[in-house]
């Protein structure tokens, strides 16, 4: 298939730039993937399509603060960091604006220089190795003085309301860069009640990197580089998704990024391997889908990886004609948007 094949028309006004009121509040389209048959419900209506013996698999990974605003201590220029990901303890890989000004072994000066950053060594890609220094506890200075980082199709600045609606009620570990948006419709009583009906959660983690939000470029898919991720599974939820499976129940995953989990860690025959890593592994229609029966996801960028993996889960023609009624529909799109189930 062409990059092209994933392209699709949305009117700028079906990007959502708020989430729902409330969580649960927001819409699911719910796919049959065997007939192509669409239905419109509520998110809050997902309980009726899961049965006991079912596992939920979510991905606790936390959004990190990453957007950090300050100056050079030399010359009080303004500069932006964006964190990337954790080198080492106090290291860290980062984007910088403007990048081409900023030498190695200047100083970048956060919170009245509550915070500093030493500029390393530049990486691959033009990113930046900084070693960061603070009085205090590190992480709390980072907390306080960092933004949460919207996508770039939001097109409104971070508010203090994002620091709780842009992370799932069960996020736990720090480290992406976006949120596992399939997740952010789940509020905690929900969860209690799929568990009182029978199904299982089974968490996971991949902190999803900066690529997620690159779309694909080349004509081909398979000419495009994907972004390695960083994932956990633990054996505990290891054995909770094997022994559902052996017991005829079905594996919901949350998200592309548990799906990315569990095809990377899923053997020819299904199970699933404890163990933690990291993964490029890139999903697309042809693609043999081992340990995922069903997944809740938002939509996605036209000619992005993550259309690609759902299409690849519920048939490409399904996936496209699911999208064009979307739209028609007034569905909200990526991630404060609305919710698509594919059975």
């Amino acid at each position: 298939m062409r990059t092209s094949d994933f392209d699709y028309e949305l009117p700028q006004e079906l990007i959502a730039q708020y989430p729902s009121k409330e969580r649960g509040g927001s819409r699911l389209l719910v796919l049959r993937k065997d007939s192509g048959r669409i239905e419109h419900r509520r998110f809050a209506d997902v309980g009726e399509y899961l049965r006991a013996g079912d596992v939920l698999v979510v991905n606790e990974s936390q959004v990190l603060a990453a957007r950090f605003i300050g100056t050079k201590r030399d010359t009080g220029g303004r500069v932006e960091m964006f964190l990337l990901r954790e080198l080492a303890p106090a290291h860290w890989e980062v984007l910088l604006k403007p990048g081409a000004r900023i030498r190695e072994g200047m100083v970048l000066s956060f919170g009245d220089g509550r915070l500093t950053a030493e500029v390393g060594p530049i990486l691959p890609g033009g990113r930046r190795q900084v070693t960061l220094t603070t009085d205090g506890d590190l992480a709390a200075a980072m907390s306080s003085l960092g933004e949460i980082p919207l996508p770039p199709y939001i097109s409104r600045s971070p508010e203090p309301s994002d620091r709780e609606r842009y992370q799932t009620v069960y996020a736990r570990v720090q480290g992406a860069v976006a949120a596992p948006t399939a997740g952010l419709h789940f509020t905690e009583q929900m969860l209690e009640q799929l568990r009182e009906q029978g199904l299982s959660v089974a968490p996971v983690i991949l902190h999803v990197g900066i690529g997620t939000f690159r779309p694909v470029k080349t004509d081909d898919p398979d000419e495009h580089e994907m972004e390695i991720e960083r994932y956990d599974l633990a054996d505990s939820s290891a054995r909770m998704i094997n022994g559902s499976r052996a017991g005829g129940g079905r594996i919901v995953a949350v998200g592309t990024t548990s799906v990315r989990v569990l095809e990377s860690v899923a053997d020819e025959a299904g199970s699933v391997h404890a163990g933690a890593g990291e993964t490029g592994l890139f999903i697309q229609p042809g693609y043999d889908y081992r340990a995922v029966d069903a997944l809740i996801t938002n939509f996605h960028l036209p000619k992005s990886t993550l259309l690609m993996l759902v299409s690849a889960f519920g048939g490409h023609e399904n996936v496209m004609g699911a999208y064009q009624e979307a739209v028609a529909e007034r569905y909200g799109f990526y991630s404060y948007g609305d919710a698509m189930l594919i059975l």
